[in-house]
C-alpha cells in the first residue's frame, strides 16, 4: 500500500515538474470578464464623423452608442489582454491615450499599449471631434472636448466593468461564411489584383466568432465580419450604431433579454470589422439601397444577417481556445519605411511617403456616400485645393513618390494626419488579431494575413485584420488597386507601397512573437498642431415661451393606439449638450403595472427616436416617437422626457422631466 502511494506521489510530482506548477488541465484555463458602457456624445449640434459632410450635425438619437469590452487572463502565466469594440467611426490616438491614462491611474501598469486593443465598428452616424489631427476634425469644426470625454469615459468604464467581472471561464473559436451582407464597392480596383481569385465573389465572406463562458455559462461573443457600417446615409442626423450596432442590440436585447439601464451583468455581443475597406453593405451599390430602398430597414436587415450567422457559428462546431495569450506592439513611421523587394510588386526595393490626400478622397465613395462636388473617383490630376486651413502645396518630390495619385494636400507634412502609427498583434489562443490603424481592402488584408501567418506558422484563417484600431490613418490598398486611384486608393496616405510596408512591418512583429523576443517601441508620436481648435458654438442659454414650463407637452399622443402604429409627443426642452445622459436616457416609454409606472423602452431601443429641434434663437423642442412593437402587451402607457436647461443669468444647469397623459395600446 505504501509503495502504491509513493508511486502515485512520484507520478504527480513528475507531472507538475513537466507541466509547471500553474498549468491548468481543467476546461477553464482563463479568467474571462465582459463589460459594456455608453459612449454617446452630444445629441445636437455636433458634427458627425465618417462622411466628411460639413452640414451633417447631430439632431437626436435613433439608438445609443456602446463600448463593449472583454478582459482575458491566462491563469497559467497571469498574462492578460483587454479587447474593446465601440460603436464609433474610428479610434483616434487621442482616445487611446485618454483611456490608457484613466486605466493606469486606477490599475497601474496592468493595461498598456501592448495588451489593450481599442477598435471601432466604423459607424458613420455618430458625433465626431475626438481626434488630435486636424484633417479628421475639419468637417466637425474642430476638436469637441465633450465628445472626446464621452468616448474616453465610456470605453474606460467598459474595461473597468470587464476587469471587475473576471471569473474562471473558457473560450472557443468558430468560423463560417456570410455572403449576403456585403458587396465589393471598388470592383474596378479589385479586378486589377492577380490574386483576386482568393475571393471568387469579390467579397471576404469569413465570419469569425469567439465564444466566452464563465463557469459553463454563456456571457459573450465577438463576431468579426468585413462590411462597412454605412447602411445609414449621409442625409441622416440621428445618432445610430448602424448595422453592426443593430446586430449587437438584437443579440443582447431581443435574444438575451439585456436591459442596458438595469445595470445588471448580461450577455455582451460585439460585431467588429475586419478588412472592410472595399466592402459595402449597400448591396445595390448606391447609398441607402440594398436590399431595400429604406436605409433604416437596410441597417436592420444587414445587422440581423450578421447576428443570425454569428449565432449559428456560436452554436455550431467550435475549437477550444487553450494556448495562452501573447501581444506585441510598436510605433512605426509609415512615411519612411524602406520596403524590401520581396514585398513589392516590382521585386525591387521601394519606399513609403509622408501622408498625402488625393483628389479621389475628396470625391468620396459613390456607393456609400459622395463627398465634395467637382471631384470624381479615379482622378489622377488635381482640379483645386482642398480647404483653406490645409492650403499647402505638395512638394514635387512627394508628388513623384505618390504617383499616380493626384496629390492635393500633404497632410502628413503638416501633421493633419498621422505619419507615426501603432502596429499591434494580439494572440488569444490560436487566434491572432492584426490591429491596424486603417481601413484595409480584402486583398491587401489577405496579403498581410498571409505574411503574418507564414511567420507564425499558423493557418491564414487564424489570422484576422482588426481594422479601425488604436489610431486612424485612412486606407490601405494593394499597389495594383492604388494605381487605379479609386476612392480607396486616393485615401491610401503613404503611397503605392503602403500595403507592402505593412506586410514587412507586421512580419517583423510576428517573428518577434514567435521567437519570444522583445520589440523596440519605435518612434514616439508627438502632439500635432491645431489640436485645440474648436469653431463650434457651445450652449449659451436656454429659453422657453412665457406660458410654458420645461417639460411641458406641446403635442400630445392620441388616446389609443394599435400595435405597429407610431406614438408621437413633443416637449418643451433644453439643449442636449447640457447633459449627455450617458448610461441614462432622454426618454422613457412606461407601462402601468399594478398601479406603478414601469420603463419598457428608452432612447437605446430600436423602436424609439429622440429628435431635438431649435425653435427661434433659444427655444427648443424634443420630439419623441415610439413605433409600437408587434409583441407589445395591451395596456396603459405614457411617454417621459428627461431634459436639462441652462440659465442665461447664472449658467446653472437644471434637470427636469415631463410626461404625457396616459394612452392605451390594444
Amino acid at each position: 500500500m505504501r509503495t502504491a502511494v509513493m508511486t502515485l506521489v512520484a507520478v504527480l510530482t513528475g507531472a507538475a515538474l513537466v507541466s509547471g506548477p500553474f498549468a491548468w488541465a481543467e476546461p477553464e484555463p482563463y479568467l474571462v470578464g465582459r463589460g459594456i458602457s455608453d459612449v454617446t456624445g452630444p445629441a445636437a449640434e455636433n458634427g458627425m464623423m465618417g462622411y466628411s459632410k460639413f452640414d451633417q450635425k447631430t439632431t437626436g438619437i435613433s439608438q445609443r452608442l456602446r463600448s463593449r469590452a472583454y478582459v482575458v487572463v491566462d491563469r497559467a502565466t497571469n498574462k492578460r489582454v483587454a479587447y474593446v469594440n465601440a460603436d464609433l467611426a474610428m479610434i483616434f490616438r487621442a482616445v487611446q491615450e485618454g483611456v490608457l491614462g484613466k486605466l493606469q491611474a486606477k490599475y497601474g501598469t496592468t493595461y498598456t499599449r501592448e495588451n489593450l486593443l481599442l477598435s471601432a465598428t466604423h459607424t458613420h452616424s455618430g458625433p465626431g471631434g475626438q481626434s488630435h489631427n486636424l484633417a479628421y476634425n475639419l468637417s466637425i469644426l474642430g476638436m469637441q472636448p465633450q465628445a472626446l470625454a464621452a468616448v474616453v469615459d465610456g470605453i474606460t468604464e467598459s474595461v473597468v466593468e470587464a476587469h471587475e467581472d473576471v471569473k474562471p471561464g473558457s473560450i472557443s473559436l468558430g468560423f463560417g461564411e456570410l455572403t449576403n451582407a456585403s458587396v465589393n464597392r471598388s470592383r474596378v480596383a479589385f479586378d486589377r489584383n492577380p490574386d483576386k481569385g482568393a475571393f471568387p465573389q469579390g467579397i471576404d465572406p469569413q465570419m469569425t466568432v469567439l465564444k466566452f463562458k464563465q463557469s459553463g455559462n454563456d456571457v459573450g461573443a465577438i463576431s468579426w465580419f468585413a462590411t462597412h457600417n454605412t447602411s445609414i446615409t449621409n442625409a441622416n442626423t440621428l445618432i445610430s450604431p448602424d448595422n453592426k450596432g443593430y446586430a449587437a442590440y438584437q443579440w443582447e436585447h431581443d435574444d438575451k433579454g439585456v436591459r442596458y439601464l438595469d445595470n445588471n451583468a448580461g450577455f455582451v455581443a460585439a460585431f467588429p470589422n475586419t478588412n472592410a475597406g472595399d466592402m459595402s453593405p449597400n448591396l445595390n451599390l448606391k447609398p441607402g439601397s440594398g436590399p431595400t430602398d429604406n436605409e433604416w430597414e437596410n441597417a436592420r436587415i444587414i445587422g440581423e444577417r450578421q447576428n443570425r450567422k454569428a449565432q449559428e457559428i456560436y452554436n455550431g462546431p467550435q475549437q477550444a481556445v487553450n494556448n495562452g495569450l501573447d501581444y506585441r506592439m510598436r510605433f512605426v513611421d509609415m512615411s519612411t519605411v524602406q520596403v524590401e523587394g520581396r514585398f513589392t510588386t516590382t521585386g525591387q526595393p521601394g519606399t513609403t511617403c509622408s501622408g498625402v490626400v488625393g483628389a479621389s478622397t475628396i470625391a468620396g465613395s459613390v456607393e456609400d456616400g459622395p463627398a465634395i462636388p467637382g471631384f470624381s473617383e479615379g482622378m489622377q490630376s488635381p482640379l483645386k485645393k482642398l480647404f483653406e486651413p490645409l492650403n499647402v502645396e505638395v512638394p514635387e518630390w512627394l508628388k513623384s513618390c505618390q504617383y499616380p495619385k493626384a496629390s492635393l494636400v500633404p497632410t502628413g507634412l503638416i501633421a493633419a494626419t498621422p505619419n507615426v502609427v501603432p502596429l499591434q498583434i494580439i494572440r488569444i489562443g490560436q487566434l491572432h488579431l492584426v490591429a491596424m490603424p486603417s481601413e484595409v481592402t480584402i486583398t491587401a488584408g489577405l496579403r498581410i494575413r498571409k505574411t503574418v501567418a507564414g511567420e507564425l506558422g499558423v493557418p491564414v484563417q487564424n489570422v484576422l485584420i482588426q481594422g479601425y484600431a488604436n489610431d486612424y490613418s485612412q486606407y490601405v490598398t494593394t499597389p495594383e488597386e492604388y494605381d487605379s486611384q479609386q476612392y480607396e486608393g486616393g485615401s491610401t496616405l503613404f503611397g503605392r507601397n503602403t500595403a507592402p510596408a505593412y506586410q514587412q512591418e507586421f512580419g517583423k512583429i510576428a517573428a518577434s512573437m514567435k521567437a519570444g523576443t522583445a520589440l523596440t517601441p519605435g518612434p514616439t508620436p508627438g502632439k500635432p498642431p491645431f489640436t485645440d481648435i474648436n469653431l463650434q458654438t457651445g450652449v449659451v442659454l436656454d429659453d422657453k415661451p412665457a406660458d410654458k414650463k420645461y417639460g411641458d407637452v406641446v403635442s400630445s399622443p392620441k388616446s389609443s393606439y394599435a400595435r405597429g402604429e407610431t406614438v408621437t409627443a413633443v416637449f418643451v426642452t433644453g439643449h442636449p449638450k447640457n447633459n449627455l445622459h450617458r448610461n441614462h436616457t432622454f426618454l422613457e416609454v412606461q407601462r402601468q403595472v399594478n398601479g406603478q409606472w414601469t420603463r419598457v423602452a428608452d432612447d437605446g431601443d430600436w423602436s424609439t427616436r429622440y429628435k431635438w429641434e431649435r425653435v427661434g434663437i433659444a427655444f427648443s423642442n424634443a420630439t419623441i416617437t415610439w413605433q409600437i412593437p408587434a409583441d407589445t402587451p395591451a395596456g396603459t402607457y405614457r411617454i417621459l422626457h428627461h431634459g436639462d436647461e441652462k440659465s442665461g443669468w447664472t449658467g446653472k444647469i437644471t434637470g427636469f422631466t415631463g410626461a404625457t397623459a396616459a394612452f392605451t395600446v390594444s
